[in-house]
């Protein structure tokens, strides 16, 4: 997460977008024994000053669960989010300033799986 924050800062003062890639989310959120879950490491992404990030969809190659997915995706945009346990928001959540992130539906996704990503 350091050399994020670093190419953050590099990427702001040369006018660039800083694209965060969920590549090996895996390892570190679908494990069921151990882990991070998906919702922790986009508030530290988001911390780290990314632009935009996949966050997943509730269909496709990195799907999951459609309340908890719609829950973490607000964390990533709003200002500003209340506890609500049934979309894995455990506090409320207030971000102040910090700029938020643009969520990328990623992951195999294509025309067909429009009706459920409405």
């Amino acid at each position: 997460f350091t050399s994020n924050t670093s190419l953050a800062h590099y990427c702001r003062d040369n006018g660039l977008l800083l694209h965060i890639h969920r590549a090996m989310h895996a390892v570190i959120d679908r494990q069921k024994n151990h882990g991070i879950h998906f919702r922790v490491l986009a508030k530290a992404l988001r911390m780290s000053g990314g632009d935009h990030i996949h966050s997943g969809t509730v269909v496709g190659k990195l799907e999951g669960e459609r309340e908890i997915t719609l829950g973490f995706v607000d964390l990533l945009r709003d200002d500003f989010i209340e506890k609500d346990r049934s979309r894995g928001i455990y506090f409320t959540q207030d971000w102040v300033s910090l700029p938020g992130v643009l969520p990328v539906a990623s992951g195999g996704i294509h025309v067909w799986h429009m009706p459920a990503l409405t």
